[in-house]
């Protein structure tokens, strides 16, 4: 149009003055006329006609042009809109706490992104999820595609899918694959967290623990050998326990340079070659986690492997996490074993303070009577012989009492034959070591962890330890049942004492050993009761609760 407004009047003007110039050179008027007719008549509008259609054409085009690009607009702006539900779907499967959420989340997103008029989605292990607008229109048209790793997106539409939204909904099933699997790792994460645990909680002894902890943490991320060198006293690192394919290791060595500077770093390392095999002889990578708290350095646990580059895909947050379970572990474990020095410390006190005022002083005034008897042999027989008695009675008496004792410090295996079966054993063979009838009935379901197990049977243990040596009763019973909480009781018939009178002190009636065992069953969440009354015997309940 730029080209006919500037060219195109010219151009006419000097064609009429060219054609006009031509015609005044006519021989004749009336030739003159016929040719002003046959170019104004036909030319004119012929050439009028080809400019005015060559413009129309050039409009034409141009509104062509205007709506391809509004219809590429229309496709970039729905494009855009199911990128961004892509988008949206990709946040909410990250954000899924659980495997139906993930479902639930793809199954609606997929209606969202493909305009499908219902869509059910299923993985494997059986779940499935499903999604429909309200009210859901006619389904005429299926399209199904297959979940990369297992499974199905189902979708239904009321108008045949194209071939986009075929790859459209191919690109879902890979999206949906992804969150699948971040669900399972998350939840694999959180059942070996919880193996754990459940390994720090059930277990007392260090080395076994240890075991445990690093035996999970190879097993997530697929090492060989492991290892966990402990700070002793000294701040010095030493191998506290290691395996590999070899078997396990002699404790007691120093760090290798490797475990030092993971120490000293403060964070995870990893390394390959001449320092790997410096932790484990065939190991070409290791990677060192520091077992750190608010008191300072623990140990390094180092895990190895085989292969090159073995740790460079492996979940660092999660193992770092589980180290410092095994330093929460560790820290226990260490306070556990100096809480039981310190209570055998106090037995051993407990028991040589008994036998200073007890056997000893009753075994000395036995010898000081038959010094006596010695002197009184000839001279008066008869009083001889009742001293001799009375020290014979006063023997046999400490015997029982020693006996008592060594039945009491007995050890008993818990751990063996589980609480019930234990509890059997003990009440019986404390009738017959104590001549005192004793009854048992146990009832419901009893299922504690091994550390209430051990309380439970402690308290048992102090109870009947007191009835033998102070009630003097005749009969016993032992009742023990399970529910909710677990209830132990323990009644006797003997001369009972008045539990307002004790003290935080020893006393004859075994003041101490009530409190402490009303201290173990209160730090459980139980509760521990004395029931009690000079010359009405004694009732001891405590109960704790179960699962």
């Amino acid at each position: 149009m730029r080209v006919v407004r500037n060219v195109l009047p010219p151009l006419i003007v000097l064609v009429v003055g060219v054609v006009e110039f031509l015609i005044s050179r006519l021989p004749s008027s009336r030739q003159e006329l016929w040719a002003h007719l046959l170019f104004y008549g036909l030319v004119g509008p012929a050439v009028t006609y080809f400019s005015v259609e060559w413009i129309a054409q050039g409009t034409r085009a141009r509104e062509r042009a205007e709506r391809d690009l509004r219809d590429l607009y229309g496709q970039l702006s729905a494009s855009h809109a199911q990128l961004g539900a892509v988008q949206a779907l990709m946040r909410d499967l990250t954000d899924a706490p659980d495997m139906g959420a993930v479902l639930d989340v793809a199954a609606r997103g997929a209606l969202r992104v493909t305009g499908a008029a219902h869509a059910t989605l299923t993985v494997p292990g059986g779940l499935s999820a499903s999604a429909a607008p309200t009210p859901p229109p006619e389904v005429r048209h299926a399209l199904k595609v297959p979940v990369p790793g297992g499974g199905a997106l189902a979708l239904g539409f009321t108008d045949p899918p194209g071939e986009d939204t075929e790859a459209l909904a191919q690109a879902l099933a890979a999206e949906v694959a992804r969150g699948v699997e971040a669900v399972r790792q998350r939840t694999l994460d959180l059942m070996t967290l919880y193996s754990v645990d459940q390994s720090i909680r059930a277990e007392r002894n260090l080395r076994r623990l240890l075991a445990r902890v690093t035996r999970t943490m190879a097993e997530r991320v697929g090492a060989e050998a492991r290892a966990i060198f402990l700070s002793d006293q000294d701040g010095v690192l030493r191998l506290e326990y290691a395996q590999d394919r070899h078997g396990e290791k002699r404790g007691g060595l120093p760090a290798p340079p490797f475990a030092q500077q993971v120490a000293q770093a403060g964070e995870p390392q990893s390394a390959a070659g001449g320092d790997a095999a410096e932790v484990f002889a065939d190991a070409r990578s290791v990677l060192g986690l520091p077992m750190r708290d608010e008191e300072g350095l623990v140990g390094v646990i180092v895990l190895g492997d085989a292969r090159d580059r073995a740790f460079d895909a492996a979940r660092v947050s999660l193992l770092a996490l589980m180290a410092g379970q095994a330093t929460l572990a560790v820290r226990n474990a260490r306070a556990y074993l100096y809480s039981e020095e310190l209570a055998i410390s106090d037995e051993r006190a407990r028991i040589a303070r008994e036998i200073h005022d007890g056997v000893a002083q009753s075994l000395a005034f036995a010898a000081l009577k038959l010094d006596i008897v010695a002197r009184q042999l000839h001279a008066d027989p008869a009083k001889a012989e009742t001293e001799v008695r009375a020290a014979t009675t006063l023997l046999r008496e400490q015997i029982r009492e020693v006996r008592r004792s060594i039945f009491a410090l007995r050890p008993i295996d818990l751990e063996r034959y589980g609480l019930l079966e234990t509890v059997q054993r003990y009440v019986l063979d404390f009738g017959e070591q104590n001549s005192v009838r004793v009854t048992l009935n146990i009832s419901g379901d009893v299922h504690l962890s091994p550390g209430d197990e051990a309380v439970v049977f402690r308290i048992l243990q102090e109870s009947l330890n007191n009835v033998a040596k102070h009630a003097r009763a005749q009969e016993v019973k032992v009742t023990l049942h399970g529910g909710e909480r677990v209830t132990l009781r323990v009644q006797d018939d003997g001369a009972g004492f008045d539990p307002a009178g004790l003290t935080g002190r020893v006393s004859s009636a075994g003041g101490l050993g009530l409190l402490q065992m009303r201290e173990r069953i209160e730090a459980r969440g139980g509760e521990y009761r004395v029931l009690s009354s000079p010359g009405h015997g004694t009732l001891i309940e405590a109960d704790m609760p179960q699962g």
